[in-house]
């Protein structure tokens, strides 16, 4: 889910506001037996230091779209919004994030780095290797994250936003101020990937963690074991667990990024506004912060922002026809 400091701070009003088969990632480019998402096949692309296990729906020469997703999540977010945008004549692609589903590191050396300079790298990586100049970005959690750093980076490349929870940064610096306990509680999980204990913990018990966040970060979602069960597969990616738990430790300052990242890390720290049009979603996730108050200077218009009521943490999967129409209409702004 987004950090503690992204959401917390935000509702406090300050300027910056979280088995697909076993051994898939290994072996999914050389299954007989493909993933699929719905009807499609995952595909593959060697894209930056990544393998990329994308879906792709709609016509090939349509408007790109890319549709990023958040932890404990996949693209499975989008079943039910990826072929509605594909009928309106979009080429869709959601591509599984480092450290999940069948994307893989193409060299062991690689750092299994998750910070948010890395993630943005990687959606860059991903539209060059695919001759993708302009696409319209959605998305929530570290997907938002994902998107909102690609934004303030690398601005050409943007065609328009949906992003829920609005402005997503990790501020390092205001990240080492703490919470108040009740806000502190709330982000439990990030203390527990803290630890060695905490890294253990996840590794034995990866299904029933992943499990009980969506249902803590979704209360009034219903969702079924099945749908559920669905995602967990891409879990099972080999570099998951050191993906999850580096992001939440260098979010912390317990752990080193790149250093090939520094520079865009410093651009990001500024929080610079985000200049191209967007739809910004608000869920009751975000609590007090529904409305988006605390974020709305650091969006240049055209922007518009809504609300979801009775919707938690994972929008597109939860309320996919809302989701699908801010993203047209985002693209129309």
């Amino acid at each position: 889910m987004i950090s503690r400091r992204e959401f917390s701070a935000a509702v406090a009003g300050a300027a910056a506001a979280g088995p697909l088969l076993n051994g898939m990632a290994a072996s999914a480019a050389n299954s007989t037996s493909r993933p699929r998402f719905g009807s499609a096949a995952i595909k593959q692309v060697k894209a930056g230091p990544l393998n990329v296990g994308y879906a792709e729906l709609g016509p090939r020469r349509g408007r790109p779209c890319i549709l990023l997703h958040g932890w404990p999540y996949d693209i499975h977010s989008y079943v039910d919004v990826a072929p509605r945008l594909a009928a309106q004549g979009y080429r869709v692609l959601a591509p599984y994030l480092r450290g999940f589903g069948n994307t893989s590191f193409r060299s062991a050396a690689t750092m299994r780095n998750g910070q948010q300079a890395a993630t943005a790298s990687d959606l860059l990586g991903f539209m060059d290797a695919l001759d993708i100049d302009q696409a319209v970005l959605g998305g929530y959690d570290w997907g938002g994250r994902t998107a909102t750093c690609f934004n303030i980076l690398w601005p050409q490349r943007v065609t328009a936003n949906v992003l829920v929870s609005g402005y997503l940064i990790n501020n390092l610096a205001a990240n080492q101020t703490p919470l108040t306990p009740e806000a502190e509680h709330g982000w439990w999980y990030q203390f527990h990937f803290a630890t060695e204990r905490g890294k253990t913990g996840y590794t034995l018990n990866l299904n029933a963690f992943d499990k009980l966040t969506w249902a803590l970060a979704s209360p009034m979602w219903k969702f079924s074991d099945a749908t559920y069960q669905r995602s967990a597969q891409a879990f099972n990616n080999p570099d998951h667990v050191a993906i999850v738990v580096h992001n939440y430790r260098w979010m912390l300052g317990l752990a080193d990024g790149e250093r090939q990242h520094d520079h865009l890390e410093q651009i990001l720290q500024a929080e610079p506004p985000i200049g191209r049009p967007t739809i910004t979603i608000g869920s009751e996730f975000d609590g007090d912060n529904i409305d988006g108050h605390a974020y709305r200077k650091l969006f240049i218009d055209p922007y518009h922002h809504r609300e979801l009521r009775g919707i938690g943490h994972n929008v597109p999967q939860e309320a996919p026809q809302a989701f699908t129409q801010a993203i047209i209409d985002a693209d129309h702004l």
